[in-house]
């Protein structure tokens, strides 16, 4: 079992920055893709972010330019640097990983969720 600590999230004024970190920990044998989602009220999760073991990424469109997602893989985290935040940047962000058993099996991983509030 592996276990994912959410932390960063907050309120931030129209304009301002925030950083996400999400930290896998347990029983991981390697971990693959990275990524964050997000929920806004009354709306479906939707990907924001990913980023692959070799460091590619792709973005929502809505978020190009404006956000940053990374990765420390020694850490076994993934980050996500927002910057130029939007009222429509208001959501619950969730960091997802596909972590990889010994045998190569793929066991999806949720965090808890953080809330990132953009409001003046």
């Amino acid at each position: 079992q592996a276990r994912l600590v959410e932390s960063g999230g907050g309120l931030v004024q129209p304009g301002g920055s925030l950083r996400l970190s999400c930290a896998a920990s347990g029983s991981i044998y390697s971990i693959y893709t990275m990524g964050w989602y997000r929920q806004a009220p009354g709306k479906e999760r939707e990907l924001v972010a990913a980023i692959t073991t070799g460091g590619s990424t792709n973005y929502a469109d809505s978020v190009k330019g404006r956000f940053t997602i990374s990765r420390d893989n020694a850490k076994n985290t993934v980050y996500l640097q927002m910057n130029s935040l939007k009222s429509d940047d208001t959501a619950v962000y969730y960091c997802n990983v596909d972590v990889r058993d010994i045998r190569g099996y793929s066991h999806p991983y949720w965090g808890q969720g953080t809330q990132v509030t953009v409001s003046s």
